[in-house]
């Protein structure tokens, strides 16, 4: 694939698998060029328990997004989630040695990976070191350090943890699905980028991804990520209660919830029915939608106060945390009928349903890809398209350091490009798997 700021998200979630091709168009606009989409067979709660149906699930998605494309695909973005993922604060600083010079890029560098190098948990290890306010000599609010003087930097960071066996699996089976494991984004991070306006994350906002498996939560405040957080209940608890209640099998479940479902049972007449298709013969079985709907309700109150539990933690209910734009609802399982209004009943909050069309282009797949359900897909592959760009602008900057004299070795080019690109977890992944061969 030739750098033409193109990108490829690879989206490997509970219920499905999606690989997502696309380029930035003249406007700045994001172009989808090619969709593949395949059920995902392997994963349960985000998190690899099938490693060969996975490998075959990513296969299939990668190919058809190939064949709707006309391209190859060698190298893509992956998007982590799961119930091991967890997230926290904490505070470091750097003393620095010259305070007559300005702080450098180099500074804030130093800074974040000695963060890195936070003792965790046995078998876990740092994602994302993301930077929120930093403070010079003690002068606090900063946002943008580089260029002032001081002697003394520091800094807040969100750190998000994850199971490193969890995401080693996750990298072998891309590796093993014949791609380049091009970067590693957290997914409500990758879902915010798409839905998520820069006014709403300046304001204050709680986005909610509620997928297959898991349910992702991310918390913005004067644009600055502040809190995330992975609830290990998704859209497929809800099909395994209606599959219970009803005694219904799995496939009937999912249609019901999908085609007759309502978060809110006030909805629906007592006189509502729904015939289902007996089994090899045996008599319809006949379904109130209003006791569907109570079913639905139960457990989606459950997730809904879950997920509100989490953004009274990072302190809502304070008045100088407020978040002013309220929630945003996103993935597949926001699809659900009469959800928003649910949200808001519990929560108080003004909610709306987020889509990805916003970055968009109108073209053959704007349509079908603007759906909720694509939300971290095409986060990922802005992500994607960005690394892309970095490239390019390197290839440029490194033309030009050729032609002129630079006392730069290039060992210490080859590390400043590295980092530009590719943050130290990603690069720690793939030299374990080139190490794995």
């Amino acid at each position: 694939m030739k750098l033409e700021n193109k990108g490829v998200g690879l989206d490997i979630g509970t219920t499905k698998i999606v690989a997502m091709l696309g380029r930035k168009n003249e406007y700045g606009k994001l172009k989808i060029i090619g969709v593949g989409k395949s059920e995902s067979l392997g994963v349960h709660r985000g998190v690899v328990n099938n490693i060969t149906q996975t490998i075959q699930s990513i296969q299939s998605a990668v190919q058809e997004a190939e064949a709707t494309s006309g391209e190859t695909i060698r190298e893509a973005v992956v998007g982590i989630a799961g119930q091991h993922i967890r997230s926290l604060q904490h505070s470091d600083y750097i003393t620095r040695p010259n305070p007559e010079e300005v702080i450098q890029e180099s500074d804030v560098e130093e800074l974040i990976n000695q963060v890195y190098k936070l003792v965790m948990l046995p078998g876990e290890e740092i994602i994302h070191v993301l930077p929120q306010e930093f403070k010079v000599d003690g002068q606090s609010e900063i946002k943008e350090p580089i260029g002032m003087y001081g002697a003394r930097l520091e800094a807040n960071f969100h750190v998000v943890v994850g199971q490193m066996s969890s995401i080693r699996n996750i990298a072998r089976c891309v590796k093993s699905a014949g791609l380049e494991f091009g970067g590693i984004t957290l997914e409500p991070l990758a879902s915010s980028s798409a839905v998520l306006s820069k006014e709403e994350k300046e304001a204050g906002v709680a986005l909610i991804d509620i997928g297959g498996g898991t349910t992702d939560l991310a918390i913005f405040k004067d644009g600055i990520i502040r809190h995330t957080s992975v609830i290990p209940f998704g859209g497929n608890i809800i099909t395994e209660d209606i599959k219970e209640g009803c005694s219904i099998i799995e496939k009937q479940a999912e249609l019901l919830k999908t085609k007759f479902g309502s978060a809110w049972p006030g909805e629906n007449k007592d006189n509502e029915i729904v015939a289902i298709p007996g089994l090899r013969g045996r008599d319809p079985k006949e379904i109130t939608l209003k006791n569907l709907s109570k079913i639905i309700h139960a457990r989606v109150t459950e997730i809904i106060e879950s997920v509100y539990a989490e953004i009274k933690n990072y302190g809502h209910e304070e008045q100088k945390k407020k978040l002013i734009a309220g929630i945003v609802l996103t993935g597949g399982g926001s699809q659900l009928k009469h959800l928003k209004q649910l949200v808001e009943y519990i929560t108080g909050m003004d909610t709306r349903i987020g889509f990805p069309n916003e970055h968009l282009a109108g073209d053959e797949h704007a349509e079908s890809t603007a759906s909720p359900m694509f939300s971290t897909a095409v986060g990922l592959v802005m992500k994607a398209v960005e690394q892309m760009s970095a490239y390019e602008e390197l290839a440029i900057e490194d033309d030009e350091t050729e032609e002129s004299s630079t006392a730069e070795s290039i060992e210490q080019q080859e590390v400043k490009k590295r980092r530009s690109i590719f943050d130290r977890f990603t690069e720690g992944i793939r030299e374990f798997l080139d190490n794995a061969e």
